[in-house]
């Protein structure tokens, strides 16, 4: 998985290596980190591209992300592609949760999901949130869902 930060430089290190220098980094700073993951997505024509980031929060200093993009020829519903995009943030979640365990950071899966029934995407959100809470993570839907519904958001956009 190939993943880089917000200005465009990769990251050659694999992602729990890279997370983990950069907990360290932070917090040797004197940092208090929290960490949001979150997916967004964007259909352009035949194709669905996908971004993950992981949303690391400085306290009342700020922030920076690590993002993830891939492209898919396959087709989706609105739920199915909900759903998708939730799938992508617990599993680089999962991966990385034992790391935030170990350093004492706080993590949220955030879904681009609409807490509204009036919009389509509020299909999955009894799904999404019941997949996310079942894995022991914490959960924030729109309009609290700032890593994926405005980070993730602006790299697929």
């Amino acid at each position: 998985m190939l993943w880089r930060k917000f200005n465009g430089d990769p990251i050659d290190l694999p992602i729990i290596d890279a997370v983990e220098n950069a907990i360290k980094r932070e917090t040797e700073k004197g940092y208090h980190l929290k960490v949001c993951i979150g997916t967004d997505s964007q259909v352009k024509g035949a194709e669905t591209e996908f971004a993950t980031v992981i949303v690391f929060l400085r306290e009342g200093h700020g922030g920076f992300m690590f993002i993830h993009n891939e492209k898919t020829k396959k087709q989706y519903s609105i739920k199915e592609r909900m759903l998708v995009e939730v799938a992508k943030s617990i599993e680089i979640a999962y991966d990385l949760c034992h790391l935030f365990n170990l350093y004492n950071v706080d993590m949220e899966v955030h879904a681009d999901i609409n807490t509204n029934p009036h919009f389509k995407s509020n299909d999955a959100l009894k799904e999404a949130m019941g997949y996310i809470l079942g894995m022991g993570f914490a959960f924030k839907a729109k309009p609290e869902a700032f890593a994926s519904s405005s980070c993730a958001n602006k790299v697929v956009n």
